[in-house]
């Protein structure tokens, strides 16, 4: 696994777009998003579709194609330095065949940000532009509105990534020990579903991979771990890092099944590591040259996240 291009970091008055690729969005939740943003001196713009409520489906943003336009619409516009997923929830896999990979390889590279549902965009934008992308808290969520750790944790990715080269979780070893590796990852359930999709890379080898997920029972998690086993997709792999278990029931019940399901393949392990569903998320990059060092719980990247 080779590192990704790392796109430029932001600058104040940089023109950054707001996009729904999955869930219906909260106006409310949105306008403060916005608020946010521009109190960090950006210009946002929400994306034409991105309040839309599909006509059928409650759990999506509007229709495949409006939300595919928007996606691709932001990313192809010169004037966008950019691109922030609203929200997650359900709703990506359905419009992600109909981007245009071509066009948007073209427009060049920019920032993404996002996670969750967003798991596979992040794989897309690796596999089809190459591109290294950024893991966080999205415009319309809670975190990014009301967790101050959150807030600033990303605001330094996006604005001074230098500062946060090293992310300091307050975790600990599940499996002690060091690697070194390119970051990746997001939710099992999402990366399973990707695999033998043509957006997908096919094998985490050589990565240091980052897992976390929401309302998925110990015995799915162990499904969709199980699943990339058998696949052969984490074999070669350097690290994990795993994160947040949000209402993934008792975590006494899940640790062990992550031990079981992750433990044997001889790398080190950190948990708890802060990021994904959980308050004051922590930003992380993927597609980037990295360190982990599971007993002191701190991932260092070669280089800032952006350039």
């Amino acid at each position: 696994m080779t590192e990704l291009t790392r796109p430029r970091r932001l600058a104040p008055g940089a023109r950054v777009a707001v996009v729904a690729t999955s869930g219906p969005v909260p106006e409310e939740r949105l306008q403060a998003g916005l608020d946010v943003l521009r109190g960090w001196d950006l210009d946002p713009v929400a994306a034409p579709h991105v309040l839309d409520r599909h006509g059928e489906f409650a759990y999506l943003a509007g229709g495949d194609a409006d939300r595919a336009a928007d996606l691709q619409n932001a990313w192809c516009d010169p004037t966008v330095d950019a691109v922030l997923c609203a929200r997650g929830g359900y709703g990506a896999q359905r419009m992600i065949d109909l981007l245009d990979w071509e066009a948007m390889r073209a427009a060049g590279p920019k920032v993404f940000l996002g996670f969750s549902d967003i798991t596979s965009l992040h794989e897309a934008f690796a596999a089809r532009l190459g591109l290294a992308t950024l893991y966080g808290p999205m415009a319309a969520g809670i975190d990014f509105i009301k967790n101050t750790r959150a807030q600033e944790h990303l605001k330094a990715t996006l604005f001074a990534p230098e500062t946060v080269r090293t992310i300091a979780s307050g975790g600990t070893a599940l499996v002690p020990g060091r690697a070194r590796g390119i970051t990746l990852g997001g939710c099992p359930s999402l990366l399973a579903t990707d695999l033998g999709t043509p957006h997908a890379r096919s094998s985490a080898a050589g990565g240091l991979l980052c897992l976390e997920d929401v309302g998925e029972q110990a015995y799915r998690l162990d499904r969709h771990l199980t699943q990339l086993l058998r696949t052969g997709w984490l074999e070669g792999v350097r690290g994990i890092l795993l994160g947040s278990w949000e209402r993934c029931g008792d975590y006494a019940e899940v640790r062990p099944m992550l031990a079981d399901r992750l433990g044997t393949l001889g790398v080190p392990v950190v948990e708890e590591f802060g990021f994904g569903h959980c308050a004051g998320a922590l930003t992380i990059p993927f597609g980037v040259a990295a360190e982990l060092d599971a007993d002191a719980a701190t991932l260092t990247l070669d280089e800032p996240a952006l350039r």
